[in-house]
């Protein structure tokens, strides 16, 4: 059983239901994390699943999301225990598990990410233990008191073990994945009546078993949604989802000063 984190780190704000904000990380470059690092986001979700980043490319992000005070957290490529221990040595906060669909697989992952009562793999020379030069297990108890582990609900199979998935010790948080429930399940939205059964089942589910709920939302109104049916922290947008945005509104405004635009314009 891990000990209890500080009660400043991401772990304890993600269990106290601080509200939390977040974004993907679909870049791999440091600058993205950086900056909304600096911004004052409260965490960054580093995507190797769906983006083009390997170890070094994470470690970069990594660094710069240690340099600006936000928790970087990875969204790993797969459950495997080696990617986990990759993006944990780097010195990750914590990882977002894709396709977490049985309790038993809750369980090995759980088990990857922890020291004490668990099978992670230990290096005293990564930037997660300060490159060298510490007590082990000082470390050891300092990692696993501070790793966050979220697992991602996105399979329907999964929601035949949401209560065991949930419960499962050391899974601090159930992420709800609508894009990929919404593609298994053939619905038209995100938010059609067979989605909002499926999230209102996994919140549910997390609500029982005392954990927390992450979710990934595009607005405002989506957070409202979710956030009244528990959940605390939101991953809005992403890296370059935000930069679009900014760009179309900056390319609108400036597009608007033309003589045509103007002309166009009801008097």
């Amino acid at each position: 059983m891990p000990t209890s984190p500080p009660d400043n780190s991401f772990r304890a704000r993600l269990a106290r239901r601080d509200i939390l904000a977040g974004t993907f990380i679909k870049t791999p470059t440091l600058h993205s994390t950086e900056i909304l690092g600096l911004m004052g986001f409260d965490f960054v979700v580093i995507d190797e699943e769906h983006s083009p980043f390997d170890r070094q490319a994470t470690d970069a992000a990594l660094f710069a999301a240690r340099a600006t005070g936000t928790a970087g957290l990875v969204r790993v490529q797969s459950p495997a225990p080696h990617h986990l221990l990759s993006v944990l040595d780097c010195g990750a906060a914590g990882v977002l598990v894709p396709h977490v669909a049985s309790a038993a697989l809750a369980a090995q992952v759980a088990a990857a990410c922890r020291y004490r009562g668990g099978r992670r793999g230990y290096s005293g020379s990564v930037r997660a233990a300060g490159y060298g030069g510490g007590k082990m297990w000082d470390y050891v108890d300092r990692a696993d008191a501070a790793t966050t582990v979220v697992a991602q609900i996105e399979d329907p199979e999964a929601l035949d073990e949401i209560d065991a998935i949930a419960a499962t010790e050391g899974i601090d948080a159930l992420f709800i994945g609508r894009g990929d429930l919404t593609a298994a399940m053939g619905a038209p939205t995100n938010d059609a009546p067979p989605i909002r059964e499926a999230v209102d089942r996994i919140a549910a589910a997390a609500k029982r078993a005392g954990k927390p709920v992450m979710v990934f939302v595009g607005g405002i109104a989506e957070a409202s949604w979710l956030h009244g049916i528990g959940a605390s922290a939101f991953v809005y947008s992403s890296d370059q989802g935000l930069m679009k945005q900014a760009a179309a509104k900056a390319l609108a405004d400036l597009r608007a000063l033309s003589p045509q635009a103007r002309q166009d314009i009801p008097a």
